[in-house]
């Protein structure tokens, strides 16, 4: 199986208040079943908002913002059982009760290609980032923006079609 070196892909989704947002991103440079050609994903990274952006929200209030990453596009956000997922994870933060002041804040990669042993193909031409939040100011941040560790492998014909056909 011939491998490329490793390159990065980078992509981003605004959060517009409470309704599911997604963000196509094109591989059709990398990927092409027809002619063998399949992207593996071994690391992604994940940034919400800017660099500069301040989690904030109201009193006592706790706020979920979520992302997917998937092999098909969607109307809302999907869990693992979903043949289509690639990606999960979110960050949540809650405010202290009697002010504004960030009480907590967690991360969670749910699955990533970087859980795998080996990454994880992909033989689509387009990949979906989806993102939501419970919350309409989203808690303060704009987008959520990612960053795949990625190579370009050869697969035999059918062995890449029969992987395009399944993530479709």
């Amino acid at each position: 199986m011939a491998k490329s070196d490793s390159f990065f892909i980078r992509a981003q989704t605004a959060f517009n208040g409470t309704s599911f947002a997604q963000n196509s991103i094109d591989l059709g440079a990398y990927v092409d079943a027809l002619g063998k050609s399949v992207l593996r994903m071994h690391n992604i990274q994940v940034q919400w908002g800017s660099a500069l952006e301040d989690a904030t929200g109201a009193a006592g209030l706790d706020v979920v913002n979520a992302f997917q990453l998937t092999t098909q596009s969607q109307g809302s956000m999907v869990d693992i059982t979903d043949k289509s997922v690639i990606a999960t994870g979110r960050i949540q933060a809650g405010m202290d009760a009697a002010s504004t002041a960030l009480n907590y804040v967690s991360e969670t990669l749910d699955v990533a290609p970087q859980h795998w042993t080996q990454g994880y193909l992909v033989g689509v031409e387009q990949i979906y980032l989806g993102v939501q939040s419970d919350n309409a100011n989203a808690n303060g941040l704009t987008a959520c923006s990612i960053m795949l560790e990625c190579t370009v492998e050869t697969l035999s014909s059918s062995a890449a079609m029969a992987l395009a056909l399944s993530q479709q």
